[in-house]
């Protein structure tokens, strides 16, 4: 079979998406650096351990949320380590295992950055959406997600 080739309005659709990610990420990036020395990346792992029980992750667990590669997340912790952010922890279950935990510095930090975040991202995006484009962006996103989730599961043998 060959390739089915985007029509020109979905060509224009993707493109526009991908430049609209790559400047929302940017200006994302270079809002939370000046206004909080936090990375956008620095936020999301912050995020979630703040979101989960404990502010602990196992790091996998921490990996799979943020669908990092390993080493990239290993080089991350390790430079949030050193700032005082995240913190590894021993897991009492698995001697050889860890926990990656929030510090108080990384809750504060993330709790100091949050109230500029979410100012940025609503002027940067939601302010130009109404009630219904809303809906259908939620809607869009989690319909690419979910054939993405299907996409993901291996087929079964049978």
């Amino acid at each position: 079979m060959g390739t089915i080739w985007l029509t020109d309005e979905q060509q224009r659709a993707w493109r526009a998406y991908l430049g609209m990610q790559a400047r929302l990420t940017a200006e994302l990036n270079r809002q939370l650096q000046a206004e909080s020395g936090l990375s956008l990346s620095d936020y999301d792992v912050l995020v979630k351990l703040t979101d989960a029980a404990g502010g602990r992750l196992r790091p996998y667990e921490l990996q799979r949320a943020l669908e990092w590669e390993q080493s990239r997340l290993s080089h991350h912790l390790g430079r949030m380590q050193r700032r005082g952010l995240v913190a590894r922890q021993d897991c009492d279950d698995d001697g050889r295992g860890s926990y990656i935990v929030v510090t108080d510095a990384g809750r504060d930090a993330i709790a100091s950055a949050a109230p500029g975040h979410v100012n940025t991202v609503r002027r940067l995006f939601f302010d130009h959406l109404d009630a219904e484009q809303v809906r259908v962006v939620e809607q869009l996103a989690n319909g690419v997600l979910a054939a993405l989730d299907t996409a993901e599961r291996p087929a079964a043998s049978g």
